[in-house]
């Protein structure tokens, strides 16, 4: 039987993602900061627990390093916060969420790439915003960004090791997360279109997979304009919001 880890198993995306692997005969690997949402989030359904916080490296790598190898791995958990003004910059925030995404995430690689079978594949989470510089996302964007130049950099290091690996860049996904955001999401998918989007992409082995398809689209059409007018497009947006 195929062995997942998934991070972030208990809400969102990695929950749905859990569940729709054990339907389709995988053993999963449901990881997160608290065993008592884990069991509540995927109760009934027959997965294997392990808890521990991404930026307590020590406490981490112990409860890793008795797992079984796994054929995938799923990082997906992460925060966003917002900064609402720049002219205040709030160095704070900005590294909370950059410890979150980033520094967590490259927690994670440390521990869990001596755990990928030969001829395993890692999956880490980015976001579509890096696309595009967009307000107020200062934190949020750098800290995507550098997952997207990590994953990318692993790519070609792991090959070697007989390690694939995939970056994920999806749009807006209805979660617990983004329902927490003040401003309209367009495109916005259900946990089960983004599980179903993630899956189809990793067993087709894909480097790269962005979703959902017209949304993207949008966002690399306005990506090629020219910097000076996307930053004007940008700063009307700001003038406009109340």
């Amino acid at each position: 039987m195929k062995r997942v880890l998934i991070t972030g198993a208990n809400s969102g995306i990695g929950l749905q993602l859990a569940r729709d692997y054990r339907a389709d005969g995988w053993q999963v690997v449901a990881c997160g900061r608290n065993r008592e949402k884990l069991e509540q989030a995927l109760a009934g359904i027959d997965a294997e627990f392990c808890v521990f916080d991404m930026l307590e490296f020590d406490s981490m790598q112990q409860a890793v390093s008795e797992l079984a190898p796994l054929d995938l791995i799923i990082l997906n958990a992460g925060n966003c916060e917002y900064i609402d003004d720049a002219s205040r910059f709030d160095a704070e925030l900005f590294a909370r969420v950059v410890n979150a995404n980033l520094i967590g995430t490259a927690n994670c690689l440390s521990a869990m790439i001596p755990r990928v079978k030969r001829g395993g594949r890692i999956a880490v989470v980015s976001s579509s915003v890096t696309f595009l510089p967009l307000t107020r996302a200062e934190a949020y964007g750098a800290s995507k960004a550098g997952l997207d130049y990590l994953v990318r950099t692993l790519g070609i290091d792991l090959a070697p090791h007989h390690i694939a690996i995939s970056l994920i860049r999806p749009g807006f996904v209805d979660t617990p997360l983004t329902r927490k955001n003040d401003f309209p999401m367009p495109g916005r998918v259900s946990p089960e279109q983004a599980s179903a989007a993630i899956s189809k992409g990793l067993a087709k082995g894909k480097a790269e997979i962005c979703f959902p398809f017209a949304f993207i689209t949008v966002l690399r059409l306005l990506s090629w304009l020219p910097h000076r007018l996307w930053t004007r497009l940008a700063r009307r947006t700001v003038r406009s919001e109340p």
